[in-house]
């Protein structure tokens, strides 16, 4: 049920009666089969997206390539996992390409996120070498514009 999840990822507000309107099912059909997404793990939970500019300003966010070195019989499960179990590890992903895990990490300030870096990432067996991003401004998250971005169809207007 692909357009459920879709309108549920634009909109996770939206109530059941006005999700089954949208997609022309009964209430009871769409409540059912979000109950079943939930359960199966597809819908893995519910979340806002907050603009950080405008409610934390100072805290920091750096993606980090990370190289591993494979171990036998499991590949870079395990110590992804480990990597993705840090309270400071936002998401992480294997990537094709010339990393093998991207990982997005928050701190208070860039010392705090150096350090997890230097203190607790690159020294854990297994990892290669890490290259760290920091973020510097949104434009689009999530799919959503931020909301202090200029209307791309006006032209600005000078005195």
């Amino acid at each position: 049920m692909s357009q459920l999840l879709d309108l549920l990822q634009k909109d996770a507000r939206k109530t059941n009666a006005e999700l089954a309107e949208l997609l022309g099912l009964d209430e009871a059909a769409v409540s059912q089969e979000i109950a079943q997404l939930e359960q199966d793990g597809t819908i893995m939970g519910y979340t806002a997206i907050i603009d950080r500019e405008q409610h934390q300003p100072n805290k920091v966010t750096a993606m980090i390539e990370v190289r591993l070195s494979p171990e036998r019989g499991g590949g870079f499960d395990r110590l992804a996992n480990r990597i993705a179990a840090f309270p400071q590890v936002k998401s992480c992903f294997l990537m094709s390409g010339s990393y093998d895990l991207l990982t997005i990490v928050e701190g208070e300030d860039l010392r705090e996120v150096a350090r997890f870096v230097s203190e607790t990432l690159s020294t854990m067996n297994g990892i290669l070498s890490t290259a760290t991003h920091f973020q510097l401004k949104t434009y689009k998250a999530n799919g959503l514009l931020r909301s202090s971005q200029p209307d791309p169809d006006r032209l600005p207007v000078s005195p």
